[in-house]
């Protein structure tokens, strides 16, 4: 656990996924800042410094928020606790039609 108490933080409450303030390791259980709460779970895998990490199940094809913006749209079903990266979401920038 970080100095300061979390190992995670989110800006924004709709945020679906936090931002690593450390590198996260699979099995642990890390404590996500968000506002004046405290969430507890634990890392799926693997997390560097400064990625995501999903705090709630998200659905394949759900948009995924971020610092209270939409920041793509899940390419896969994407578990609490998982690295949330290229591998598991796309960008919404540039699509049309939709």
């Amino acid at each position: 656990m970080s100095a300061a108490g979390w190992d995670a933080v989110m800006l924004d409450a709709a945020d679906d996924v936090a931002v690593a303030l450390r590198d996260l390791a699979a099995g642990e259980h890390v404590r996500i800042r968000s506002g004046g709460a405290v969430i507890e779970l634990a890392v799926l895998g693997d997390i560097p410094l400064g990625h995501k990490l999903a705090r709630r199940a998200i659905a394949a094809g759900e948009i995924v928020r971020k610092y209270g913006e939409a920041i793509g749209g899940a390419t896969a079903a994407i578990a609490v606790g998982a690295h949330v990266h290229v591998h598991n979401i796309a960008s919404l920038r540039g699509k049309r039609g939709s």
